[in-house]
């Protein structure tokens, strides 16, 4: 499996995830020059900027070390960007999905609501 296989199977899980949660999927795959959003959702007006990182077991960067801090200033940027084309700016948070595949098939999900602000 390519990497961006192994991506998409992490997004779909943590799309299912947020739907058993309430959310709807706004968006997937938002992307500007100098950033994306992995996922977009919603629940009771507010927005989930979504970072979904999907390894293998045992991986030599966790999911949620690969979360650096310039990783975060692409969200941010992007979300920015998305909010500029909305009317109304709701409530928004960012969030962070940390998926285990182990033979095509997702074994965990580690989600991290409210994981960075746009402050960090």
């Amino acid at each position: 499996m390519d990497k961006r296989h192994i991506g998409n199977i992490g997004e779909d899980a943590v799309c299912l995830y947020l739907k058993n949660k309430g959310c709807e999927i706004v968006r997937r795959n938002f992307t500007i020059k100098g950033g994306e959003i992995d996922i977009i959702a919603k629940k009771d007006g507010r927005l989930f900027f979504v970072e979904v990182k999907t390894r293998m077991p045992s991986p030599l960067v966790s999911g949620e070390s690969a979360i650096t801090r310039d990783k975060k200033a692409h969200i941010i940027k992007a979300a920015r960007a998305f909010l500029g084309t909305v009317d109304v700016i709701p409530s928004c948070r960012f969030d962070v999905a940390a998926v285990t595949l182990d033979g095509g098939k997702v074994t965990k999900i580690n989600y991290y609501p409210d994981a960075f602000d746009a402050s960090k």
